[in-house]
């Protein structure tokens, strides 16, 4: 699989202010790429700086093999970018916004690219009333259809479900979903790990302008350790003489009846516990295996120094 965007040493400077040091990632072609960071990490305006709309001070971007900065008018047919702001017009319906999107970017019938996309983000039902009566849900999805108007290979979406409950947040992630399935190549940040987890193919992580980990989500609960197995007494006495029992295992406690242990190898490492405590009958009142998420990785991350 080729990749579609390529960013190398991206660095930026707001007057005293260093915003991205050296930032370099790689999207493929038909994935979804999230990239996360905490608050004021800088992802919104290397969004930008990818998209054309903020210059670098050093470094390069290139889409479809295409230099930004050199090529903007070329690459500006290749991509839709919808912003965290929403930029549907209030006084105008969902199909005139479409409608009015469409003709802007110069698109055959765009009464019927309206009538297609309202169908498919299941805004039908508001056809001709004024997106101020819109739900944050339905704006957003709008505001998604009005991105695909002429068709574009990628898409750039900044924080696409901030402010959203769960269930428009759940419909607008099936709709990601389909348009991966459609072949678009989708370049989203977020502040929800969740989002991340559930869409993406990459995960970059950015911190002190650079991208300072990579990989799939799974690569990504890695960096948080393995899984741990947690275990529960019914006294604290019960506690003690497990762990008397279980030397050699990695084990932390967690409260006074309470403790975990880390899982190298999670199921025989399970089996070897669970059969030491029958042996020396102390049986649990529970236990559970818990896998790394990536809230783990990221208080990981950005606790470090």
């Amino acid at each position: 699989m080729t990749n579609i965007i390529e960013v190398a040493n991206i660095q930026k400077r707001f007057k005293t202010k260093t915003v991205l040091t050296d930032v370099t990632l790689s999207v493929e072609t038909g994935t979804i790429y999230a990239l996360l960071g905490a608050n004021g990490s800088g992802k919104t305006t290397l969004l930008k700086i990818i998209t054309g709309l903020l210059d670098q001070d050093n470094g390069t971007v290139s889409i479809s093999h295409l230099e930004v900065r050199q090529h903007q008018q070329e690459i500006q047919r290749l991509f839709s970018y919808s912003a965290q702001a929403s930029t549907v017009d209030d006084v105008l319906t969902g199909h005139e916004n479409l409608k009015l999107i469409a003709k802007l970017r110069h698109v055959s019938n765009p009464n019927q690219i309206a009538v297609d996309l309202l169908n498919e983000f299941k805004l039908s039902a508001a056809v001709n009333k004024r997106v101020a009566t819109y739900s944050g849900g339905m704006r957003r999805r709008l505001d998604l259809a009005m991105s695909l108007v002429g068709d574009p290979e990628i898409l750039f979406l900044d924080e696409p479900t901030t402010g959203l409950d769960p269930l428009s947040r759940n419909d607008l992630w099936e709709t990601i979903r389909k348009l991966k399935k459609a072949g678009k190549t989708i370049f989203l940040t977020t502040q929800y790990l969740e989002e991340a987890d559930l869409l993406a193919d990459q995960i970059g992580f950015l911190k002190d302008g650079r991208i300072i980990e990579t990989g799939t989500p799974a690569e990504m609960k890695q960096l948080a350790g393995p899984e741990k197995l947690i275990l529960t007494f019914e006294t604290e006495q019960l506690l003690h003489q497990a762990t008397s029992q279980l030397v050699g295992f990695d084990l932390s406690p967690i409260n006074d009846v309470s403790l975990s242990v880390k899982l190298p190898d999670t199921v025989q490492t399970v089996m070897d516990i669970l059969s030491i405590l029958q042996n020396a009958a102390l049986k649990p009142v529970s236990f559970e295996v818990t896998a790394p998420t990536l809230d783990d990785v990221f208080m990981q991350l950005t606790k470090e120094v």
